[in-house]
């Protein structure tokens, strides 16, 4: 921890579905000054994503599900176009984000490529996400996907064009950061170049 900031109090807020955290803490000015702050950090574990491409067809697969963060905040209808993503739980980000591929999409997948991790809303989560991207062939596919109806999920399966995902991104379709991030690394990479 750096030498200008010292956790003074931690309150837990909440430990309801994840954990809320009040955190109040003192930090040093650049004119020597301490101030004491107070912030909350809800702390819901780290997790992982990953494109999944068919480089050779030109596509990707993707997912659609009901968001209600994004619903509540004036999203049209709640339901999110993704790449697959998900908690590590007690996993490694590799073995992670295979078992959610397969959960989600019913691909399982093998050679994984980690291409960068990020935080995604690091003034109030503490998540740090993993992107990964790997292959896929219909060979792969192992079961419908969908993802685990006792935990609620009900994951639609889409598979598109590399070219009309981007689209997608440009006329609103898609608003999700990992999949927007993931997306646009493969259109750098010239991953789908012909």
């Amino acid at each position: 921890m750096p030498d200008d900031i010292n956790i003074v109090k931690t309150e837990t807020l909440s430990d309801n579905w994840y954990i809320l955290r009040k955190y109040t803490f003192t930090q040093r000015r650049p004119d020597g000054t301490e101030q004491t702050v107070a912030r909350e950090a809800y702390d819901r574990g780290n997790g992982a994503g990953i494109l999944l491409c068919d480089r050779a067809r030109g596509t990707v697969i993707l997912t659609r599900q009901f968001r209600l963060p994004a619903f509540v905040n004036d999203h049209p209808d709640g339901m999110l176009i993704e790449v697959p993503a998900g908690l590590l739980d007690a996993d490694a980000p590799d073995v992670a984000i295979r078992r959610e591929a397969e959960e989600e999409t019913g691909f399982r997948v093998h050679a994984v490529e980690e291409v960068m991790s990020a935080y995604m809303s690091p003034g109030s989560v503490t998540e740090r996400l993993h992107l990964f991207i790997a292959e896929y062939a219909e060979a792969d596919r192992v079961s419908a996907g969908g993802g685990k109806a006792e935990e609620g999920e009900q994951i639609e399966v889409i598979e598109v064009p590399f070219d009309q995902a981007l689209a997608m991104i440009d006329n609103g379709e898609i608003a999700d950061a990992k999949t927007i991030m993931l997306l646009y690394h493969a259109a750098l990479k010239g991953m789908f170049a012909r």
